[in-house]
């Protein structure tokens, strides 16, 4: 029996696991996929505190240390249900764990286009990671779709290795930090096509162009890219827990800033339904909720 489970190893579970085990509860961790969560695949963390420049992945590393450094453990398996007994919690991943409060950070995933026959594309010019794939595209011309922050982030990592990079937009103008649209519109190799959405992508066998329309002017046009780089949101991972978890219609979490669904119930991170989802407002969550869950059990 655990004092505290924490399902997801990203950057609001971490902070979690590290303040729940810092109090003295025991804590074990599941990450069913890489731990830092989506923050391990960016190449430059520019805006967590005390740190002028980290990549993801070593700020992942750190954060994982730190927890297990307080007597956190970690499991890499992915958790198929949660179900409620009487004063505890069953938690089911490789086998089944018990413990007295649980804490929810399952993240969010990228969302898809849509665009006919998108999964056969995966490997063949299609990607969801530029930190990951944009090495693969050196010197090539490549698209970005998408206009909040991870877009254009992306947009600039590929416009240093990539020949040129189309920024296309739905949008006449970007929900993405100011900052970041300075730098995109200065770069001489990044096109801003605005106003505009992704009809299809041309491969023979991989992907040698992309259609898009103009939604003003209702102008087709084609461009002719190797890679193409979707960053049009996220879904959160919380269908299977419906159960346990009150969901919207988008699958976000409904809890307030307490991050409290009930007593031993606590959910964390971009699951959660709020405003602004950023690497400093996951390991606030994270804090939060480890802390009203230490608060519960010493009650």
């Amino acid at each position: 029996m655990k004092d505290i489970i924490v399902i997801g190893g990203g950057p609001a579970g971490l902070t979690a696991a590290i303040y729940g085990a810092r109090s003295g509860k025991s804590v074990l961790l599941f990450e069913g996929k890489a731990y830092g969560g989506q923050i391990s695949k960016s190449h430059k963390v520019e805006n967590y505190p005390g740190f002028e420049e980290i990549s993801g992945f070593e700020l992942s590393v750190k954060l994982k240390n730190q927890a297990e450094l307080f007597g956190a453990e970690s499991i890499s398996a992915k958790v198929i249900s949660v179900t409620e007994n009487e004063g505890f919690f069953t938690v089911t991943a490789d086998k089944e764990y018990t413990a007295k409060a649980v804490i929810f950070a399952l993240g969010t995933e990228p969302k898809k286009s849509g665009i006919e026959g998108e999964d056969s594309l995966i490997g063949k010019g299609l990607s969801y990671c530029a930190t990951c794939d944009g090495n693969f595209f050196r010197g090539k011309d490549v698209a970005v779709i998408g206009g909040g922050n991870t877009a254009l982030q992306d947009a600039l990592y590929l416009s240093d290795i990539c020949k040129k990079v189309y920024i296309v937009h739905r949008r006449d103008s970007f929900r993405a930090e100011k900052n970041l649209v300075q730098r995109a519109e200065k770069k001489e190799n990044i096109e801003l096509v605005m106003n505009s959405v992704l009809l299809s992508a041309e491969a023979s066998p991989v992907i040698k162009s992309i259609a898009v329309e103009n939604k003003i002017s209702g102008e087709k046009s084609e461009l002719a890219v190797n890679g193409l780089f979707m960053a049009i949101g996220q879904t959160p991972l919380t269908a299977e827990f419906s159960s346990v978890l009150p969901l919207d219609s988008y699958g976000y979490v409904e809890v307030g800033e307490d991050c409290t669904v009930k007593d031993g119930i606590y959910v964390c991170g971009d699951c959660r339904k709020k405003d602004i989802r950023q690497l400093t407002t996951a390991t606030a969550d994270g804090t939060v909720a480890a802390t009203k869950a230490v608060e519960f059990l010493d009650s």
